[in-house]
């Protein structure tokens, strides 16, 4: 399944704040539809579904690699819910946008396409490279690099960055401290339902 292209507003009148996804604001509250506002109560399998489509909506990801990611948290020691959530906040595009260096992730898997941004002093290309504990993560020394960063830096999509993060804006690096604890991860939602969605299918 391609990425979503259509309108943003309509998803996060649906699933609720997604803020890796946009930072637009909308006025209207109800859900999208017709009968937005006489929401029915949703099946056991509505609300699995709404859980794993906030997860794959949050942080741009296809169907295909969600499912690659559960299946690989299946194989890791602890709960597959939380290893599920710590891969994809450990993805490079992920935390250029949690430091505030892009406004959602979808810029910030742009900046990361364009060569922007270097791991470990290496120029790395990929979004879903996986970053390890003591990596540095910065901006490539060039002018452009440099002035897009900085005027993203001016108006954060988040508040605050995360513990596990070490961030210094004059020099734009960023560096990770270890894993992201459960409670600082930006979206609400419940990863177990994630995880029993995909036991039939994994």
């Amino acid at each position: 399944m391609a990425r979503y292209t259509g309108p943003k507003l309509r998803i996060k009148r649906r699933l609720g704040d997604l803020p890796g996804f946009t930072n637009k604001v909308d006025q209207v509250k109800k859900r999208p539809g017709q009968h937005g506002g006489t929401l029915k109560k949703l099946t056991q399998y509505a609300l699995r579904l709404e859980e794993k489509q906030k997860l794959r909506f949050n942080y741009g990801i296809t169907e295909k690699q969600l499912m690659n990611y559960v299946r690989k948290s299946k194989h890791i020691k602890g709960a597959p819910g939380t290893i599920l959530l710590q891969m994809l906040e450990m993805r490079l595009d992920n935390l250029i946008f949690r430091c505030g260096m892009a406004p959602t992730i979808q810029s910030a898997r742009q900046i990361v396409n364009h060569k922007h941004i270097l791991v470990n002093q290496k120029i790395v290309s990929i979004p879903s490279y996986q970053c390890q504990n003591g990596d540095i993560i910065e901006v490539k020394n060039s002018p452009s690099s440099q002035n897009l960063i900085t005027k993203f830096l001016d108006f954060p999509t988040l508040s605050n960055i995360p513990p596990h993060l070490e961030f210094d804006k004059k020099t734009l690096k960023i560096k990770i401290i270890h894993l992201i604890d459960r409670e600082w991860v930006a979206i609400n939602l419940n990863e177990l339902f994630i995880i029993e969605y995909y036991s039939r299918k994994i």
